[in-house]
């Protein structure tokens, strides 16, 4: 808009401002007039003598009575004819949300009410949670879409090898090898379940938090002990160095954190490799890292593996396949202990995370 525009515009709102005064004045003026004549009338006919003190505080409230009444009805006649541009307005805006309520999330509204600052906002407003419930939307149909292939996965194994075991011609070594597959993906298939639970109690916070004292140290050192036969059977080095600390935290929640950790290092780390995990209290809070010389996860993976399902290895065997919700059940957690987490990682040299808690 040119300034000559803006100048004409700002001459007109001026316009219209100075109207509206002199129509409002002009009501009130006609509305106490009428009160006042009213009044006297029939304090004249009724013969009524009153202090003047009396009779004005009878006027003004008969006064603005009559405008509320005479304002009113005007309203009313005006929005009835389309007379009013602000109800107008409000066209557009009541039909965006008549189609939001129906899930239709990809309605914008056009920035057309320039000249009105309240609707405008109110239209800016309305686009605003269009588009986030429009990323709620994508979100929970990608949510459900991801938890049915990953249960589909394992039903199909599950089905394919029942039907297998009808076959009276199997060996007993293939029968016992189909049915070693099978009670695998069932595990699978109720990990993922237990995990799909898991990750809706924290998100929803239907999760006890229950935060009490203690030593951290020793928690971390007894899962290690108890994920030894995993990381001997690798003939993985495993180097811990944990200085005694003392933390006030949920002791359950805190254990599936650090086991999810350990395990997808032993996981992702090849025979002969190392682990080294480290304690250390910090100023005002406690830093826990675990490093392996595993595959690495590469920059771009990096940015995405606290996401629910997301894989760094799309192409990795089915012993090493797991729901990929481990890492986003890991941050919830830290998350709801005000901590923070990171990933440090080079492909081929291995990966480290650090876990900061309060």
């Amino acid at each position: 808009m040119n300034e000559h525009g803006s100048r004409h515009n700002k001459f007109r709102h001026r316009l219209y401002g100075f109207a509206w005064f002199l129509g409002v004045l002009g009501i009130l003026t006609a509305m106490f007039t009428f009160s006042f004549l009213l009044t006297s009338y029939i304090y004249r006919v009724a013969g009524l003598h009153m202090s003047l003190l009396l009779v004005q505080i009878i006027n003004s409230l008969m006064g603005l009575l009559f405008t509320g009444l005479f304002v009113s009805a005007a309203s009313r006649i005006a929005q009835a004819r389309g007379w009013v541009p602000e109800r107008r307005g409000f066209g557009p805006i009541i039909t965006a949300l008549e189609k939001i309520a129906q899930g239709d999330f990809s309605i914008r509204l056009d920035n057309e009410f320039e000249d009105n600052r309240m609707i405008g906002e109110l239209a800016n407003t309305i686009n605003k949670m269009a588009l986030e419930l429009n990323q709620m939307e994508n979100m929970r149909q990608e949510f459900i879409s991801n938890v049915s292939h990953e249960i589909q996965s394992p039903l199909t194994s599950i089905r394919g090898f029942a039907q297998a075991l009808e076959n009276d011609e199997l060996s007993i070594e293939e029968r016992h090898h189909y049915l070693s597959i099978i009670e695998n993906e069932s595990t699978r298939l109720s990990r993922i379940t237990e995990d799909l639970l898991k990750l809706a109690s924290l998100e929803a916070d239907h999760l006890r938090f229950e935060p009490k004292p203690y030593r951290l140290d020793k928690q971390i050192r007894s899962l290690i002990l108890t994920c030894e036969p995993q990381w001997t059977e690798k003939q993985i080095e495993m180097e811990a160095d944990l200085q005694v600390v003392t933390i006030t935290a949920d002791e359950d929640l805190l254990s599936q954190v650090w086991l999810n950790l350990i395990h997808n290092s032993i996981k992702f780390t090849p025979e002969k490799g190392m682990i080294k995990v480290t304690l250390q209290p910090q100023v005002g809070r406690i830093e826990f890292k675990i490093s392996d010389t595993g595959m690495g996860i590469s920059v771009q993976d990096q940015l995405h593996i606290f996401e629910r399902f997301y894989k760094t290895d799309k192409s990795r065997t089915r012993s090493k396949e797991g729901s990929g919700l481990g890492l986003s059940i890991v941050k919830k957690i830290i998350d709801l202990h005000q901590g923070t987490i990171h990933v440090e990682s080079e492909v081929g040299k291995g990966t480290t995370f650090t876990v900061s808690l309060p």
